[in-house]
């Protein structure tokens, strides 16, 4: 059983991993470890742990909604800059971009969705002249950017804090009986 346990918590640290770094399985691969402790143990002393990881789950979801909605909305971008940054973060998160001399796809997948909201953007500001398009495809490209990477961040406070109440309420691994 200590085994599994230590197995389990390595899951949830790259689930906190994921939660912070986008494209990997985040709350969802904290959950599924949960659930495996829960079958191991017939759920007994983790209702709470598994409460909170469903709603972590929920959160987590809405949080990547409107973080990034958040960004565009307070940089001014319209849809085509939002839909630029999904392009852009699946030909980063794929390796589809031009070769970076480093990182390789995890700065694809962070300049990806950068690039993608910038030219998206460009592209729907046609009424503007070019200097000032420039100015707010960029303000765009980041704004969308930062509100990624904030709820990223909140993401991983709430991923650490459901591990956290798994450890609270399931240390020691091995209760003797």
């Amino acid at each position: 059983m200590v085994i599994v346990y230590w197995l389990l918590l390595i899951v949830m640290l790259v689930g906190i991993a994921g939660s912070i770094i986008p494209g990997l399985p985040g709350s969802s691969l904290i959950l599924a470890a949960i659930l495996v402790w829960g079958f191991v143990h017939g759920f007994s002393g983790i209702g709470w742990t598994l409460g909170i990881a469903i709603l972590v789950l929920v959160l987590s979801i809405l949080i990547d909604f409107l973080a990034t909605y958040w960004g565009a909305k307070q940089s001014g971008a319209s849809k085509w800059g939002q839909i630029g940054c999904l392009v852009g973060f699946g030909l980063g998160f794929f390796g589809l971009l031009p070769a970076l001399p480093f990182g390789g796809p995890l700065v694809g997948m962070l300049i990806g969705p950068f690039l993608g909201a910038v030219i998206g953007e460009f592209l729907y500001r046609k009424d503007l002249e070019f200097s000032q398009r420039t100015k707010t495809s960029i303000r765009a490209g980041i704004g969308i950017v930062v509100g990624t990477v904030v709820g990223n961040v909140i993401q991983g406070i709430l991923a650490i804090t459901t591990v956290i109440v798994f450890l609270v309420t399931t240390w020691p691994p091995i209760r003797v009986y």
